[in-house]
């Protein structure tokens, strides 16, 4: 996926990042092959950070794709955390498990099959870090229920929240993401208005929020 900022600044951050484990480089491969998006090194690199400073004990992940975000997050724990994750591709999910059981994390990350909003619906647990990676015309939707999981003094990372700069920029939007655009405008304005939040929007890779309570 495209970034915000210059490509030069991009390359040049992730080639001063350390290289990820082989097991992970094979999941990274097969995703650019298959062009399926994970997160960028950046932002993997911002999740490492964070974890290790939050030191979570439950995640709740927004778009599982092949696992490649939720095992990291595990293995940024230590294996510590324990990851619940949201999926709708019953193929991605098949090959998320695959990948989870080559890690040995079946015991640390659950998926749940399912569409994100139904299942944050059905949710009643608590969770310290929400990171929140699926459709992107929807953040405004799982928004209250993200709130209403989150802990007190929980963190949440919203990715590709300035959507390729077309957030910022009308001569970039494109005709058949228009829709996409104005929700995610609407999720950025409502977060950023709220009071009862502290918010700070990195353009790193695709746009970055972080969300925390007052």
């Amino acid at each position: 996926m495209e970034g915000v900022t210059y490509p030069y600044i991009e390359q040049y951050l992730r080639n001063i990042i350390e290289e990820s484990p082989s097991k992970l480089l094979e999941i990274e491969a097969y995703a650019e092959i298959n062009h399926i998006p994970i997160i960028s090194k950046e932002v993997s690199q911002l999740l490492k950070f964070l974890i290790n400073i939050k030191r979570p004990n439950k995640i709740l992940e927004l778009g599982t794709a092949i696992g490649y975000s939720a095992i990291s997050m595990a293995i940024f724990s230590d294996n510590k955390a324990h990851i619940t994750t949201i999926e709708r591709d019953e193929k991605m999910v098949e090959k998320a498990i695959e990948n989870i059981e080559k890690f040995e994390l079946k015991d640390n990350i659950k998926i749940i099959e399912g569409e994100c909003l139904e299942v944050l619906e059905s949710l009643n647990d608590r969770y310290d870090f929400v990171f929140i990676d699926a459709g992107k015309g929807h953040y405004n939707h799982f928004h209250p229920h993200c709130m209403r999981l989150l802990n007190k003094d929980g963190i949440i990372v919203a990715d590709n929240v300035l959507f390729r700069g077309m957030l910022a920029s009308k001569d970039l939007v494109k005709r058949r993401k228009i829709t996409i655009v104005k929700r995610m405008r609407k999720y950025i304005e409502e977060i950023t208005h709220d009071k009862s939040l502290i918010v700070s929007i990195l353009p790193m890779s695709d746009g970055i929020a972080l969300i925390y309570r007052r």
